[in-house]
């Protein structure tokens, strides 16, 4: 099934087509069509066929484009924009810190492919490169990526990565020092759709506010969105939000600094940099009535309440500079069968989206950097209270 609303380029209506054979045919042999003759049954078997050819010809229609082309379809398309292959599945990725049990005078080899895993063995990590301790020095920082790629790597803490499966010499201990991150599955049609079309903003070699959206995108299919400024000449901020609603981690940040960083890139005279938008907290807040001759129970519209508060928070943080709007919520609270809802929380904020005029004068009156730093709307506590049957 198309992601969009297939076009339809040639009716497939069963009736017209039946009447427009019969027309002609009784047009052409001067006879009349009855309901049960041997014409009707062969004139409503063509126009089967007739339509199976019209579906087939607005299916090759709509593959032709993108917007509602899906799977090897959509990757042929590809040939026509700067982004020529569909994202693959990544590996989640970390600093490991490799501690020795006594400083040497010489460096300490740890070779590439040492592993490590964690407390219960899960999942498998590995360096990619050598790498040494110094000479005096007691560890050495590599970083390691997980040998299962998407997202099943995601989410280990600092610190749940801390036993090693490869011994080297002088071995004390090991620890992750960042969190893991980075891991995605391969891009869905409608991702590598989007990509497609940001793509065409990295044929500017200017520098492009779309441009470095563009290629911090296609890092990762788990990056919901970004957000570059440049809030003084020169200088550019990149903003990542991920698909759970956090900001970027430290991981992912240095992986798309040194995507978006590149000669090929950025513009020769920008300075890039990664941000942190900052977080603005709110609560939700509310009492919720059930009409008495309702047919649903109650336990049903407190689960659907529930499910409804909890998909306007991942809403609410799915894209920067996003208005904490108490509106949204309240339509989506009415569609799950209650009567009226009592809102105390949250009020309406309007948040920073971040994105601010070209060659911003640093010099302007009022001018701040922390005005030019985007938003993200962080919930902080729920609290939902039924406050039972209500008549019409």
């Amino acid at each position: 099934m198309s992601r969009n609303p297939d076009y339809e380029f040639i009716p497939t209506d069963a009736e017209e087509i039946v009447s427009l054979l019969t027309e002609a045919y009784e047009e052409i042999t001067k006879t009349t069509v009855h309901p049960a003759s041997p014409e009707r049954l062969f004139i409503q078997w063509a126009s089967g066929i007739i339509i199976h050819e019209r579906v087939l010809n607005n299916y090759t229609g709509n593959q032709n484009i993108p917007s509602r082309a899906a799977g090897k379809n959509l990757d042929a398309l590809a040939e026509l924009v700067l982004e020529q292959e569909r994202p693959g599945a990544k590996a989640a990725v970390c600093t490991m810190r490799f501690y020795i049990s006594v400083p040497q005078e010489f460096a300490v080899l740890i070779p590439a492919g040492t592993r490590v895993t964690d407390e219960k063995a899960q999942l498998v990590w590995e360096t990619g490169a050598d790498a040494y301790v110094d000479v005096g020095e007691s560890f050495a920082d590599a970083r390691v990526r997980c040998q299962s790629i998407g997202t099943v790597g995601n989410g280990y803490e600092i610190g749940q990565i801390d036993t090693l499966v490869d011994i080297y010499d002088y071995y004390s201990k090991c620890e992750n020092i960042t969190a893991s991150e980075g891991g995605a599955d391969a891009a869905t049609d409608q991702e590598f759709y989007e990509i497609m079309r940001a793509s065409m903003d990295g044929y500017s070699c200017a520098g492009s506010l779309g441009g470095y959206a563009y290629f911090a995108k296609r890092v990762s299919t788990e990056i919901a969105d970004v957000v570059p400024n440049s809030p003084t000449p020169g200088v550019v901020y990149i903003y990542v939000l991920m698909d759970d609603g956090n900001p970027a981690g430290e991981e992912m940040k240095k992986t798309v600094f040194e995507a978006c960083s590149g000669e090929k890139v950025r513009a020769f005279t920008d300075h890039v940099h990664m941000g942190d938008p900052e977080a603005v907290p709110y609560n939700i807040d509310f009492t919720y009535y059930v009409p008495r001759d309702t047919a649903i129970s109650s336990a049903e519209i407190q689960k659907a309440v529930e499910q409804a508060a909890a998909e306007f928070v991942k809403w609410q943080c799915g894209k920067l500079g996003r208005d904490i709007n108490p509106s949204k919520l309240y339509h989506m609270l009415m569609e799950t069968g209650v009567k009226r809802v009592d809102m105390r929380e949250p009020s309406f904020v309007e948040l920073r989206d971040g994105k601010l005029p070209l060659l911003l004068d640093p010099d302007a009156p009022g001018h701040e950097y922390s005005k030019t730093v985007p938003q993200i709307a962080k919930i902080q506590n729920v609290h939902i209270l039924n406050g039972g049957y209500e008549d019409e």
